[in-house]
């Protein structure tokens, strides 16, 4: 029997998404994606085939007793369950997200087990909890003991990517894991949701700070931010397989350079597909700094001009009055 939903206001919910190209020649159909991400066998897996393929695993928890990162460095022990979930688009980007949220308050003393098994992805405190002090201690990320977001998402990625049905051949190089951190305040009353700051660091790491309405669903805000990293993810790895490729090479080595993004990434650029209508209005703040889609359009566009030269450079250069 599934337990009865949680009704605790959240002053906090925080995450981690891990995105990776899946270790596959070919992408995966419907079919193989359902049995990649069945992660239970008493839930069902998520498919959605519009506007592209989406398959979405069933959520699993994990238990957790530990301190809390604070960006004070103050003491906050928490107890709860962790919710994470595994997504796979057009079978071939997969990602995975560990998230919970958390009260302004919980009881004083450890309780048993049961009391937060029947709270599915919901972190307790033990006494009060300094909402923006954690926020900003789960962006900056945690010292050894404190709770590592990243460290869950993996242990679901690492079986899935080793997973029998795949062919542990990746279709193109120069691709790297992204992590995206995130962290949501509750907006104050009568405000909007928004984004506060989000940052590019080293090592493949991304922050995103957003304040939401009250009444917001965590798995919204995991999901918008899940579509953030997938589009980032597409964005860095395009970038790094143009490194360099642009400019005057030919033949067959150009061609090369401009295959993997051209059969496996370009198609893949669809910011807003899916998520919460309240909250897609906050990809207008990535639309605007850092500009996402404006640095995918001007690459699309010079991956395009580069084939249509390389399709002429034969042509251009047959000698004046030659017959082909």
């Amino acid at each position: 029997m599934a337990a009865p939903p949680d009704s605790t206001p959240a002053v906090l919910a925080c995450g981690e998404v891990r995105t990776c190209v899946l270790p596959s020649l070919q992408p995966l159909d419907a079919r193989a994606a359902t049995q990649l991400l069945r992660l239970r066998a008493d839930e069902r897996v998520l498919v959605s085939e519009r506007p592209n393929l989406y398959v979405l695993s069933p959520q699993t928890l994990t238990g957790i007793d530990c301190r809390l990162p604070t960006a004070d460095g103050a003491k906050v022990r928490v107890v709860g369950t962790v919710v994470v979930r595994a997504a796979l688009t057009e079978g071939r980007v997969l990602q995975t997200n560990a998230h919970f949220r958390a009260p302004a308050e919980g009881p004083d003393h450890r309780q048993p087990w049961g009391h937060y098994l029947i709270r599915p992805g919901v972190v307790e405190p033990l006494g009060r909890l300094p909402a923006q002090g954690a926020a900003h201690g789960i962006l900056r990320g945690g010292r050894p003991g404190e709770l590592d977001l990243g460290l869950i998402a993996d242990s679901v990625l690492t079986p899935l990517v080793r997973h029998p049905l795949l062919d542990q051949q990746v279709p193109f190089k120069r691709s790297r894991r992204t992590r995206l951190r995130w962290a949501a305040l509750r907006a104050p009353d009568g405000r909007g949701p928004s984004i506060e700051g989000f940052t590019l660091a080293e090592d493949d790491l991304r922050t995103v700070l957003l304040h939401v309405p009250e009444d917001t669903e965590p798995t919204a805000i995991a999901a918008l931010c899940e579509d953030f990293a997938l589009h980032d993810w597409l964005l860095t790895t395009v970038v790094r397989l143009m490194d360099g490729r642009l400019g005057p090479v030919e033949g067959p080595a150009a061609l090369a350079a401009l295959r993997p993004a051209v059969e496996h990434l370009l198609h893949l650029w669809m910011p807003r597909a899916r998520g919460d209508r309240t909250l897609r209005g906050l990809w207008d703040v990535l639309e605007q700094d850092p500009g996402f889609t404006r640095q995918w359009d001007n690459l699309v566009q010079r991956v395009r001009d580069r084939l249509a030269l390389l399709n002429a450079l034969p042509i251009l250069r047959i000698p004046t009055g030659e017959k082909t």
